[in-house]
């Protein structure tokens, strides 16, 4: 968790220049940047506003540098924030941000069609003229609707971030104490209900924590 996903990405960018340079880029690869896990507000930690903003930037370098690449006009690049399962904001938690890169992504519009984790993975599999492996997979909506006929091959250009990247929690900030006493070890190691209430109180400040809405 404390590693940057700036220090991951380079590490990749090393082995995907070597890729290109050979002509061997495998058909899938998976990069994990874990950034916008973040600490929560523990003192003296990378705040999660810039933790976010390392993740951000991180995603969008690597968009870049294979935007550029010969691979482009064949690729689709999946980003999920990881699996969408617990917290509550000013929305059902039951969702999670999906992006798909890709030449053939390009249409200006957001698709509003109802997806779940599993969409994204059943629609790898198709690109890659794979098997569904279980059921849930099988079973899974491909997310088609995201795609068109029309390419654009356009690259991508990363912007450079507009909040700071090295902004640390202080002492006072919001809940600092509660997040000294959470496991940050690992991702997920954290008491997830603990956290997000802690990045509820980091990024709204004193606006009430929403509760759970349950039908009668």
């Amino acid at each position: 968790m404390k590693i940057s996903d700036l220090t991951r990405l380079d590490a990749w960018k090393e082995e995907f220049h070597q890729f290109v340079d050979n002509g061997n880029l495998p058909q899938l690869q998976i990069v994990r940047l874990p950034n916008d896990h973040t600490l929560g507000t523990k003192p003296g930690e990378l705040s999660p506003q810039s933790m976010v903003a390392r993740n951000d930037y991180a995603v969008g370098k690597l968009v870049d540098m294979v935007s550029h690449s010969p691979y482009w006009k064949d690729t689709a690049i999946f980003v999920t924030e990881d699996d969408a399962q617990n917290g509550w904001d000013s929305v059902d938690a039951h969702r999670t941000t999906s992006l798909v890169i890709s030449p053939y992504t390009q249409t200006g519009k957001v698709d509003s069609t109802f997806y779940d984790t599993t969409s994204m993975l059943r629609t790898m599999e198709m690109i890659l003229g794979m098997k569904p492996m279980t059921q849930f997979d099988a079973s899974a909506v491909p997310m088609i609707n995201s795609f068109t006929h029309k390419p654009k091959f356009d690259p991508f250009k990363v912007e450079d971030p507009t909040y700071p990247l090295d902004r640390k929690n202080g002492e006072n900030a919001p809940m600092a104490k509660e997040s000294e006493k959470l496991d940050f070890s690992g991702v997920d190691h954290a008491n997830p209900e603990k956290l997000n209430k802690i990045l509820w109180k980091a990024v709204k400040g004193d606006k009430p924590y929403p509760g759970e809405t349950k039908s009668k």
